[in-house]
This record gives structure tokens, C-alpha cells and sequence, in this order.
């Protein structure tokens, strides 16, 4: 017999978790403490909802992560993490501290809470796949088992809640550890579609593919790889699915984002007689908020669970197979297709600059095209950030992460020290606006304490300028800091500010070389200099195009 806490932690652990974000509060101190005796590093945030960012960035490099918190305040704060992370699909483990069992009587008034126990366990349901109490020992093996086996098939949130007398209560060891595999297509419907997108792929003049996120999230980028090559297919992703391919791949033509999107590649994805969507999720924003122009005659949307074919609908079909069953069908030399440009010939990586020229957003996207590498994590916030970042030239895996299609402003901060911890030797570039470095600044001394060195490149374009270019009104100014001296106030690493060319050179070059903290470089813009995608998308958003609609 072991404890339910020792239970809970060696099944995370045993799912390749290594770190666990959160904030310390009376219910969960106990707890707190055996995650210490774990093995498993616990870090501190500034507050619960950073930790929830963080958490969401750690498990899109590791594949697992976790926040854990106290009941009532410490969960609900972290809920608009855990929305975002629900709504993109990563597998998070949301770890809440609770008061004992004999103190959730009817009558009885908690403090952190709202009236019921049992109130934010039910309020999380709407953005978890499996919420537990373990509020009974003998039955906390199973619902542990259950829902972590939930989280890593579906790739969404779990919420699991130990009351504090739980802790240290006796429970059966763990098992050998055996990760739920995908789930099993219904061979019948399986052939049958095959069959059908193969006849389709074979009989166009100018297939194209469009891959997504969930390539990623469910480890298929190598099956992937392997039809890219058998298919010699032109191979275009969505935003939120950015680096499922390399971008330096010949047949790589960038992202699409209907009318946000380079001219180039929407003319070929709008231009394909069949379109295969891999793995991608046709939002509003992947679609360019009712700028794509496709046609679902032409569409094969190969999704998770199913495949969908013009309005002919396949169940119980895993994308998994799909990929490797097309695969194993493409004619020797692959599919005919429509001449198309590689994403990585359309952009020069060289950049000589101009030092006494003011700095500007095209120039500045221009530079870290050269200066991002195959060791690079950019993580973009939203915004201009996410949008202009579309068009960089970046290598595969997790060469880019953003919130795409959540969009929660000032996520990007707290996501740099989680992405940090998954993958400390891979080097992170952030990119992030004035008004959402303010909304999650703090964390900035969480990234300096643990001597985490990205590179932090701070647009100061004066306020709220994705909205402005919406809708201009005062709700978007904010109080101007001098950002550039917040390292030296958090104690740990160095910043500085930049107008022209010659100075970022400078800055980035010192940056490239630091090692003990964050560097921070302020990059003074006008306050309406934003990439063309933001402009376009701006005007998409407007009120008066909406109500247009």
C-alpha cells in the first residue's frame, strides 16, 4: 500500500512529466509537499493563471503538464488557461488542493469558495474531458488511471481534486504504466474512404494539402513526413499548425489564412481541385475570418475521429490511419500537381542593415528571418506578433508556438518559462506586444529567478495596436513603462531599448551570447507600424464589416 498523492504523482511522472507549475494556498500545502518528495520539480508563478500558461506551453514541447493550485480562488484564477488549453488541445493536468471531506457539509461555509463544494469542480467540467474527487482511497487508483488515460488520448484538460485528509491516505500501487494507444478504426469505413480519397487525389489536376495542429499534438509528424514525401504534393499548414513541416521543405509552400494570407499561397490552396486537410481545424481565424474562399465539393477533411468528404462522412476513422493508409497507396513518383513556389525561395534569410534607420515591423521580421536557427523556439503572442510570424521560415517540430486560435492576450510570457523548462536546450525568441508584456509582466521575475535565457524582443508600438487597427478608441492606450529596465528591477539577466537597425544588430548579437538571464530588448515602434496579415485581418474585424454580415 502507497499514499494517494505517491499514486497520483508516479502515474504523472510515469506519462513523462518532469515539472509542475502552481501557487501555494492552505488546501494544497500538504500536497505541495509530497510533490517535492516526488522528484518532481515544482515552480512557483506570480500567479495562478501564469502557471496555467506556462503549464500549457511545457505539455505542447513534452507532450504532458501540469498546474496545480488551491480549491476556489487558486482554480478559478486558473481557468482561462485551462479554457485555452482545452480549446487548442493539449493535454494538461489541472492538480487542485482541497478542504477535507468532513468539511463539505451543506451547511458548511469554506473560505476561498462560493457556496457549494463541489461548485468549481462542476464550473471545470465544461472545459476538461475528465473531472475526479479522491474522496475515497479505494476507488482514487481507478478514476487516476481513467482520467490521465483521457487527457493523453483526447490531448485536452483533466481536472483532478484531492482533498487535504486524502493526501496520505492508503491506497494500491500503481501498475506497470501503459499509455493509451489511438483509438480503432472501423476497418470497413476505413478502406472505403481510402479508396474514395485516393480516386480523388488521382483524378485532380491540382491537389494541394493543408496540414494542422493535430499532427502534432498526436505525435504524427513522422507518418506525416513520410506521405509528403510518397505524395510530392504541394503542402501548406494553418497558423495554429505552423512547423508541423519544415518550412525549408521543398514542398513547403507556408501558411494559409484565406485573405490574411501571401497571394502566392492562396492561390494555390484556393486554386486546388481537391483540397486534403490534414489534421487542421477550420477556424475562423486559420481561415482568415470569412476571407477563405474554399469550396467543400473539393475539401477532404481528415480530422481525429473521422473523415469528411465533400457532405460524405466517415466515422470511427483515426487520422493516424488515414495518413499511413494513403501513404502505402501513392503511385511510385507521386501525384500530379500544379507548379508551386517552396515557402523557403520566397524569402531571403540575408539582411544587411542600415544602422541609423528607424526600425520597423517588415524590417524586423526581415532580420529574424536570418537569425532564427534549427535550436530556435519562437513563441509568438497575439497579435501582430502571431500574424507577422506567419511568413518566417522556420524548422520543424516545435520551432513555433502561439495561441492561434484562443488568442488569450499576454499568454506568451508565462509560455517562454514553461517552454523553457520542456526544453532548456532548445533557445527561445519571444515575440510580444506593450499591452500583453503588461498583462503577465510579473512572470518576468520567475524566468530571472530561475536563470531561464530567452530572448525577449518587446514591440513597444505604444498600446493596444491589434485593437486599434479594429476599432480605434481610448480603451486601448495604457500607461508607457520603461520596460527595457524591468530586468534590472526583477534582478536577473539585461535589457535595453532600440530605434534604429544598428542598435537591434547590436542587441541581438549581445543577446545570442548571454546565458544567465532573459535578454529583453524594447524595440521602439510607431504605434500603427504593424505587417500587412494584421492590417488585412483588421479590417475583416471591424465593426462596421461585421455588421455587415
Amino acid at each position: 500500500m502507497i499514499s494517494v498523492s505517491t499514486y497520483l504523482l508516479t502515474r504523472l511522472k510515469q506519462a513523462g512529466l518532469g515539472h509542475v507549475f502552481g501557487v501555494p494556498g492552505d488546501y494544497v500545502l500538504t500536497f505541495m509537499d509530497r510533490i517535492l518528495e516526488s522528484g518532481l520539480e515544482l515552480v512557483g508563478t506570480c500567479n495562478e493563471l501564469n502557471a496555467g500558461y506556462a503549464a500549457d506551453a511545457y505539455a505542447r514541447v513534452n507532450g504532458l503538464g501540469c498546474v496545480c493550485v488551491t480549491w476556489g480562488v487558486g482554480g478559478f484564477s486558473a481557468m482561462n488557461a485551462v479554457a485555452g488549453a482545452h480549446a487548442e488541445q493539449v493535454p494538461l493536468v489541472v492538480l487542485v488542493g482541497g478542504p477535507k471531506t468532513t468539511a463539505r457539509g451543506p451547511s458548511m461555509l469554506l473560505h476561498h469558495g462560493v457556496g457549494e463544494a463541489a461548485t468549481m469542480q462542476e464550473t471545470y467540467r465544461h472545459i476538461t474531458v475528465a473531472d475526479i474527487l479522491l474522496d475515497d482511497p479505494a476507488k482514487a487508483p481507478e478514476r487516476i488511471d481513467n482520467a490521465l488515460a483521457r487527457c493523453l488520448l483526447q490531448k485536452r484538460p483533466i481536472y483532478i481534486e484531492v482533498p487535504a485528509d486524502m493526501v496520505d491516505k492508503p491506497c494500491a500501487e500503481p501498475g506497470p504504466f501503459t499509455p493509451p494507444g489511438p483509438p480503432a478504426s472501423d476497418p470497413d469505413a476505413l478502406e472505403e474512404a481510402l479508396d474514395e480519397v485516393v480516386a480523388l487525389l488521382e483524378g485532380a489536376s491540382n491537389p494541394v494539402v493543408l496540414a494542422g495542429v493535430e499532427l502534432h499534438r498526436y505525435g504524427l509528424m513522422d507518418d506525416f513526413d513520410r506521405f509528403v514525401e510518397a505524395s510530392r504534393l504541394p503542402i501548406a499548414t494553418t497558423l495554429l499548425g505552423k512547423t508541423v513541416i519544415s518550412e525549408h521543405h521543398s514542398q513547403a509552400i507556408g501558411v494559409y489564412e484565406g485573405g490574411v494570407s501571401r497571394e502566392e499561397i492562396r492561390e494555390t490552396v484556393e486554386g486546388a481541385d481537391v483540397l486534403l486537410c490534414l489534421g487542421a481545424w477550420m477556424s475562423d481565424i486559420n481561415l482568415g475570418v470569412y476571407t477563405a474562399r474554399l469550396s467543400d465539393r473539393h475539401m477532404i477533411l481528415a480530422n481525429s475521429g473521422r473523415l469528411k468528404i465533400s457532405h460524405h462522412v466517415y466515422e470511427q476513422v483515426w487520422i493516424g490511419d488515414v495518413i499511413n493508409g494513403l501513404t502505402e497507396r501513392m503511385p511510385k513518383g507521386g501525384l500530379i500537381s500544379a507548379p508551386f513556389t517552396p515557402m523557403s525561395e520566397l524569402f531571403d534569410t540575408s539582411f544587411t542593415p542600415e544602422p541609423e534607420r528607424p526600425i520597423t515591423m517588415a524590417r524586423l521580421m526581415q532580420r529574424l528571418n536570418g537569425f532564427i536557427g534549427d535550436d530556435t523556439t519562437l513563441i509568438a503572442e497575439a497579435g501582430d506578433s502571431i500574424f507577422a510570424a506567419a511568413d518566417l521560415v522556420m524548422h520543424r517540430d516545435v520551432g513555433f508556438l502561439g495561441q492561434a486560435f484562443y488568442l488569450s492576450i499576454g499568454f506568451t510570457l508565462p509560455a517562454t518559462m514553461g517552454a523553457g523548462f520542456a526544453d532548456p536546450d532548445r533557445r527561445i525568441v519571444t515575440m510580444i506586444g506593450d499591452g500583453a508584456f503588461q498583462m503577465t509582466a510579473q512572470e518576468l521575475s520567475t524566468i530571472c529567478r530561475h536563470k531561464q535565457n530567452p530572448i525577449i524582443l518587446l514591440m513597444n508600438n505604444d498600446g493596444y495596436t491589434a485593437e486599434r487597427i479594429i476599432h480605434e478608441g481610448p480603451y486601448n492606450d495604457i500607461q508607457p513603462w520603461a520596460y527595457h529596465r524591468l530586468p534590472e528591477v526583477f534582478g536577473g539577466g539585461w535589457g535595453t531599448q532600440v530605434r534604429t537597425e544598428g542598435a537591434f544588430e547590436e542587441a541581438l548579437e549581445r543577446a545570442r551570447g548571454t546565458n544567465d538571464g532573459p535578454a529583453l530588448i524594447e524595440i521602439m515602434l510607431d504605434r500603427l507600424d504593424t505587417s500587412d496579415a494584421l492590417k488585412r485581418l483588421g479590417a475583416q474585424l471591424s465593426p462596421e464589416n461585421q455588421l455587415k454580415r
